[in-house]
């Protein structure tokens, strides 16, 4: 086994985390949340998944540079669309970016705000997230043959 592919194991695990969790919580909180109007089921999940969830995003961010450079895609060639590697890193890179977009508007703006009038932009956010992180994980899966 390879440094390589012991490094893509974690960021499988750390995707499995991050993807899964948020699957969870849009597929069997959010409903009921939103069906009873009851801020506190999402706010209750948050605060369960948040610290498991940052740590599987931060190590997602950090294999993901790691196998990145592995296959050739450094900080000079990213954004550069070059080729099918270049293309899948830089997209994953800028949805990485509305990730974090979504997350400071999450933190600063909807959960300390969250309440049975807003609960539907904070399900926006939510589903955009859920969204994101499937449409990365479809992405990757691209790279075994060359990325897109």
């Amino acid at each position: 086994m390879t440094l390589h592919h012991i490094v893509l194991i974690f960021h499988l695990i750390a995707a499995t985390i991050w993807v899964g969790g948020h699957l969870l919580l849009s597929i069997c909180y959010l409903p009921t949340a939103l069906k009873k109007k009851e801020p506190q089921i999402i706010l209750n999940f948050e605060k369960k998944f948040e610290n498991l969830g940052i740590s599987s995003l931060a190590v997602l961010i950090l294999t993901g540079t790691w196998m990145a450079y592995d296959f050739g895609v450094t900080f000079k060639t990213w954004f550069s669309f070059s080729g099918g590697f270049e293309k899948v890193v830089s997209i994953k890179l800028l949805l990485l970016l509305l990730t974090f977009i979504f997350a400071i508007c999450a933190q600063l703006y909807f959960i300390p705000k969250l309440n049975q009038n807003n609960i539907k932009n904070m399900a926006f956010v939510i589903l955009s997230v859920t969204a994101i992180g499937v449409a990365m994980l479809v992405l990757g899966s691209t790279l075994r043959y060359g990325g897109i």
